[in-house]
């Protein structure tokens, strides 16, 4: 596949994603698996922030390739247990729009950490990432089908990420991640002045 041909694409098909649409906006949408599955793809806030994770990992190589995809969920369903039993988490808005800019700016500065510390940051902005899931589910729906699928769907966006991460192999794909980075960054500059 050639890396300029992908990064058009992604482009495109954020160009003609609104903006307006949040992963936690539309609370009637949630309640089984199906749901849950496809609740973290609804919102570019959230789908932006899971494939610069997973864009992060394929810059840092194993382990953090797999270990990052893997930390994120399991902190995120923690995040989305604390919302599902009313316990208040502060400014959660303003840290999901966060982690899109410093997940963002991680992979445009192709940020080599040490994995402990990698690992802290994919965690602590899943918490948030999962608090507001957790928040939308109905009463009465079913919060096991409904967190197993916006877990799985997040495994499947970090895949996404893990993908175009792979660009990196060719000469151009440095820059391409890179430049993918910074439209992340850039959504999550906006998503944060819409929290403000």
């Amino acid at each position: 596949m050639n890396p300029t041909w992908s990064l058009g694409f992604l482009v495109t098909s954020l160009a003609f994603w609104p903006l307006s649409t949040w992963a936690h906006a539309n609370s009637a949408q949630a309640g089984d698996i199906l749901s849950g599955l496809a609740h973290p793809a609804s919102g570019l806030d959230h789908v932006l922030a899971m494939i610069a994770v997973g864009l992060w990992g394929a810059q840092l190589g194993l382990p953090a390739l797999w270990i990052l995809p893997v930390a994120f969920p399991m902190l995120m369903a923690v995040g989305g247990m604390l919302g599902l039993v009313g316990v208040q988490l502060p400014a959660v808005e303003i840290g999901i729009a966060v982690s899109a800019v410093i997940l963002g700016a991680l992979v445009v500065g192709q940020i080599r950490l040490p994995l402990p510390a990698a690992v802290t940051i994919v965690t602590f902005f899943a918490v948030f990432h999962g608090h507001a899931h957790g928040k939308e589910l109905e009463p009465g729906q079913d919060a096991l089908l409904y967190s197993l699928g916006f877990v799985m769907g997040t495994g499947l966006l970090h895949g996404i990420g893990i993908a175009i991460g792979s660009l990196q192999r060719w000469e151009e794909g440095g820059t391409i991640l890179r430049a993918t980075g910074g439209l992340i960054m850039t959504a999550g500059v906006y998503f944060l002045w819409d929290a403000l």
